[in-house]
């Protein structure tokens, strides 16, 4: 499956990435082998610069061209001061102080980067999902080819565990798929001759015989694909809190500089404001800020992807839901038996779990749970029988007992309950209607109480539920859990729809899992993907929570609270003890060296309270 080319991908950003990186050790390494050649070797002035000059050269050149860059583009962010200072420093043949500001602010940039930084890319994690052939099937003849080479009537056999290429339907053989990657639904689908099934999806035990009915490009799995490019490359760029606080502090700096300079006619008073003035508490604090919040939060099993989520998440006021695994344990419980007349509840629960002890399906479990917990006594079991697509069949304390499902050919001469949501099977003893069994995938016991404090703790306004389940299931689910505004049945281009159009009113937080969640993810301002998820959704999400609880992310909202609050005492406070300095710089009491010392226990200072982040701290979730 091929993936268009990004610009910024591949080599050219891995080769840029690290780029701060090796300017902030040339930087240091240059500083270090000035002082060794000034103070220790007493070398000529021209041997003890020499190591000054490769680093400006080598490394502030591309520095303040990456600067010139954003400066044309009127992107007046936190590091223009800094480039500033550096060609002042350079015309003023103050080569340290270049040097110490070149290292100042490459440090920060690889500080920042190492942050941001994302583990995988979404769309190489789709496409490494997908087969890269089928085995097509011509006669008694089988062959491997590509998925473009496929073509619609074709026939391709999918072997046990294999991953469905392309949309179709099942000709040949009886069997299961996990459709749960892209549906949201958490059980397995049976699968016999004329059911339908989708790309992605995961098969069974059983080998299939499947007739192509889309081309890969059409397929289910590739307009998946399909959107989560676009909504990639639609993503909004979020402007970072270094950024905005820069655009107003760069002016109020230089106007201070040039006032010094004036008024003194002394072009060394620019240059030592501009380097008192150089914003490293948004240059280093803040990343700082960011990296002890990733701590913190990898202590609390909470996977930062995209820190600029940080300092988002606790100002979305609207937050999305998916349904399955999410607001749900994502497993079915029996929750209802409906009896025919003259049968017993008790009985008949006995006798399927008697027979489901056998049985690998979803909800063997949930009918074996349902007994235990009311202390059945299981039946011995003879002739037990699965046949893929058949049911489960057995004797049980001398009777025919059989359990099928409700749109299966035996069930549908049978005078049943109305449909109702959920999924429900079908009891037959000595070949007569029992009993049916109905599940639901029951809600988590925190689902309700997390969705009842957003308002009063975190300020939501709006709670949606949107989920590619049936009208009636999530319509239960919202009822339970008290959510108003409900959107079922949706595929995952219409979640990303209702994603965009929420995001244009407010800022939005999705909560979600599977793949068919990681392009709203993507759409969505914040997007936190549950462990339970795939590598995907984990690579589409900016947090990742490695326990499936809503607590985690009520502590993941918390820890964006407090590092936006940490953050900004480290930018604010070191920024007002830069203007003092800046205000001893224009009055000629400190010269530009002394200004860089001086910016440099300013440093320490604010970053020292930015490690306050990765602290342990006060309790992070409040419900």
């Amino acid at each position: 499956m091929r993936i268009p080319s990004d610009p910024d991908s591949g080599p050219k950003r891995l080769l840029g990435q690290p780029k701060e990186n090796y300017i902030a050790i040339l930087s240091l390494t240059a500083i270090a082998a000035f002082l060794v050649l000034r103070y220790a070797v007493a070398a000529s002035p021209f041997a003890s610069n020499l190591p000054l000059y490769i680093a400006l050269v080598a490394g502030g050149v591309p520095l303040v061209l990456d600067l010139a860059v954003k400066l044309f583009r009127r992107d007046f962010g936190s590091d223009l001061l800094a480039g500033i200072s550096i060609v002042a420093a350079v015309l003023l043949s103050q080569y340290l102080v270049a040097t110490i500001v070149i290292l100042m602010l490459s440090g920060g940039l690889s500080l920042e980067q190492f942050a941001t930084r994302r583990a995988s890319s979404v769309l190489d994690a789709l496409a490494r999902r997908m087969p890269q052939f089928a085995h097509r099937r011509r006669g008694a003849q089988i062959a491997d080819v590509t998925l473009t080479e496929i073509a619609v009537g074709d026939e391709l056999v999918v072997f046990p565990h294999e991953i469905c290429p392309v949309d179709g339907a099942v000709i040949e053989g009886r069997g299961v798929m996990d459709e749960s990657y892209l549906t949201g639904e958490p059980y397995e689908i049976s699968k016999t001759p004329g059911s339908q099934v989708l790309s992605g999806a995961v098969n069974g035990d059983s080998a299939l015989v499947v007739r192509a009915q889309k081309l890969e490009r059409d397929s289910r799995y590739e307009r998946i694909m399909q959107v989560m490019r676009a909504t990639e490359q639609n993503q909004p760029r979020l402007r970072r809190l270094g950024d905005r606080l820069g655009a107003w502090y760069t002016p109020i700096a230089l106007a201070l500089a040039a006032g010094a300079w004036l008024a003194s006619g002394h072009a060394m008073r620019f240059l030592a404001v501009l380097v008192v003035a150089t914003p490293c508490p948004l240059l280093i604090a803040i990343p700082v800020a960011v990296i002890g919040a990733i701590s913190l939060s990898a202590r609390h099993a909470i996977i930062i992807k995209n820190p600029a989520a940080l300092e988002q998440v606790d100002s979305c006021r609207t937050i999305i839901f998916d349904k399955t695994g999410t607001l749900t344990y994502g497993r079915p419980e029996l929750t209802e038996i409906l009896v025919a007349p003259g049968a017993s509840r008790q009985e008949v629960l006995r006798l399927a779990a008697s027979l489901e002890q056998y049985s690998k399906h979803p909800l063997a479990g949930a009918i074996l749970a349902a007994a235990k917990g009311e202390n059945l006594a299981f039946f011995d079991v003879k002739q037990i029988s699965e046949p893929p697509g058949q049911g489960l069949t057995g004797t049980a304390d001398g009777r025919q007992v059989r359990i099928i499902g409700r749109n299966s050919p035996a069930a549908r001469s049978l005078s049943l309950p109305p449909l109702a949501g959920g999924l429900e099977c079908v009891v037959l003893v000595d070949g007569a209607y029992a009993a049916t069994l109905r599940f639901r995938d029951a809600p988590r016991q925190e689902s309700h109480p997390f969705i009842r404090h957003l308002w009063p703790r975190h300020g939501v306004e709006r709670v949606l539920l949107v989920s590619g389940d049936r009208e009636s299931e999530v319509r239960y689910l919202a009822d339970v859990l008290g959510i108003r505004e409900v959107h079922a049945s949706k595929s995952p281009e219409e979640k990303v729809e209702i994603v965009r159009q929420e995001t244009s009113r407010a800022r939005t937080l999705f909560v979600g899992d599977g793949i068919n969640d990681a392009p709203a993810m993507v759409a969505a301002t914040v997007g936190v993907a549950f462990g339970s998820g795939t590598d995907v959704t984990a690579a589409a999400a900016d947090a990742v929570v490695l326990e499936a609880s809503l607590a985690r992310v009520d502590e993941f909202i918390h820890i964006g609270r407090r590092m936006r609050r940490i953050a900004l005492e480290s930018a604010l406070g070191g920024m007002a003890l830069s203007v003092a300095g800046m205000l001893a710089a224009s009055a000629g009491i400190l010269p530009p060296i002394a200004g860089a010392v001086t910016q440099e226990i300013i440093d320490v200072v604010a970053v020292l309270n930015a490690v306050r982040m990765a602290l342990p701290g006060q309790s992070l979730h409040d419900f």
